[in-house]
């Protein structure tokens, strides 16, 4: 495979393509590790084994090279938790699917979720939005609400308000996770075996 650019063609090359993941996956680390304020160009460059200038040249600046490492993560997340949901014919086994999901994901991918928090977060107490509502990135919210209505229509759930239930699971799942970054010893898979009875007791149809 060729690593030149064709001629008249802005596609980036096998070679430059791989670079950029090269740098992405150095901001993941030095993000995760360091925290967002202290990753520096230059320190993503030194880990890379780089110039500055080649960062630079790949993206322009801190804030491109930070938003194309946030989205590359936000969609690596979404597509696993999809990928999950969408094995699940049935509407209410697709729920608890995506509960356990974004919780199996987050508990692999440590460093994917500190640049997550990190990023979204402030940086005095990492509990307030940054931007409101940046924590519905891909529509995260939308997406639970999506499955809460079809297991309503399917007659698998009970009449409720899925905007509102779905900002609850929403936040007792990110709940359980930030207690899990403070405190790594949490046993995340009996967490989310309680989440999941948390959950059908919620949603489930009794009548």
């Amino acid at each position: 495979m060729t690593s030149r650019r064709a001629a008249g063609s802005d596609a980036p090359t096998f070679r430059e393509r791989a670079r950029r993941q090269q740098i992405i996956e150095c901001t993941i680390d030095l993000i995760s590790t360091r925290g967002y304020p202290a990753t520096s160009l230059s320190a993503i460059a030194e880990e890379a084994g780089i110039s500055k200038a080649a960062v630079l040249y790949h993206f322009s600046s801190k804030d491109n090279l930070t938003r194309a490492t946030l989205a590359q993560v936000l969609e690596r997340f979404t597509d696993y938790v999809s990928a999950r949901v969408e094995n699940e014919p049935d509407p209410l086994a697709a729920v608890v699917a995506y509960v356990r999901a974004m919780i199996s994901y987050q508990r692999a991918n440590r460093r994917h979720v500190r640049v997550i928090t990190e990023m979204l977060l402030d940086d005095a107490g990492g509990t307030r939005l940054k931007t409101p509502g940046s924590h519905d990135t891909h529509d995260r919210l939308g997406r639970l609400v999506g499955l809460l209505e079809a297991g309503q229509r399917a007659g698998r759930l009970r009449d409720f308000d899925p905007r509102t239930v779905a900002l609850a699971l929403g936040g007792a799942i990110d709940g359980v996770i930030s207690h899990w970054l403070a405190h790594p010893d949490l046993d995340l898979e009996a967490a989310a075996d309680e989440l999941e009875t948390f959950t059908l007791h919620a949603i489930v149809r009794r009548d």
